[in-house]
């Protein structure tokens, strides 16, 4: 059965909840073996107050937060379709942080293990100039999934670049199962490092797969002998 990732995206109203920023809309797109199985989005009340900036960059307004449900209420929905999943998102250390505060707020763990789209863009499409989200879609020609600087379009955005990179690397550098654990490493590596990575990721991939269909191959031959 193929594994789960979570992607996840929020709106808010400031950068950080240590200069008491808070959510104002969540969105998370579960993907299952490449494809979109579970969408959630919510916006949230926290009482904060919604800047005319932030209005005019994500069209939420103070009116839509105030009639919204309790942050803590949507955090225990997102927490429960989340539950253990590893978690993807574009600018992990922004979206990680909302997560974990929020969910503190709720009286809930957060656990997940976070991959970074970013982190990632810039060591498999170093040409690309910008790794902004909506300058990559664009870059890779993705699909539109609706208004930037919304919760599940932006979440939906990043779920596609992640798809992407998946085939990518599969399709151009030869890995053949690019998972979250694998994901995980590759976010890390000095960019100069990364052809070389890949190619050892790409030749490892193989050796396995040839050593499975020696074995596929013994065990038939020791059924037909006995």
């Amino acid at each position: 059965m193929p594994h789960r990732i979570a992607v996840i995206d929020f709106e808010t109203t400031g950068m950080a909840p240590g200069d008491g920023a808070r959510a104002t809309e969540v969105g998370v797109v579960l993907l299952e073996g490449g494809r979109v199985v579970e969408r959630f989005q919510s916006l949230m009340r926290t009482g904060a107050w919604v800047s005319p900036f932030i209005t005019r960059l994500t069209g939420i307004t103070q009116t839509m937060v105030d009639a919204a449900p309790p942050a803590a209420e949507v955090m225990r929905e997102a927490a429960r379709l989340v539950q253990g999943v590893p978690m993807v998102a574009h600018n992990a250390a922004f979206d990680r942080k909302f997560w974990q505060h929020e969910l503190a707020l709720a009286g809930l763990a957060a656990p997940q293990p976070f991959v970074c789209t970013v982190l990632l863009a810039r060591r498999l499409y170093p040409q690309a100039g910008s790794h902004s989200l909506g300058h990559l879609a664009t870059h890779l020609q993705l699909p539109a999934t609706g208004r930037a600087h919304r919760a599940l379009a932006d979440a939906e955005m990043a779920a596609a670049l992640l798809t992407r990179m998946q085939h990518d690397l599969r399709a151009h550098w030869g890995v053949a199962q690019p998972d979250f654990g694998m994901l995980q490493q590759l976010q890390r590596l000095a960019r100069p490092a990364v052809p070389r990575w890949l190619a050892r990721q790409a030749a490892g991939d193989s050796a396995d797969a040839g050593a499975d269909e020696a074995a596929d191959t013994a065990a038939k031959i020791g059924k037909i002998r006995t």
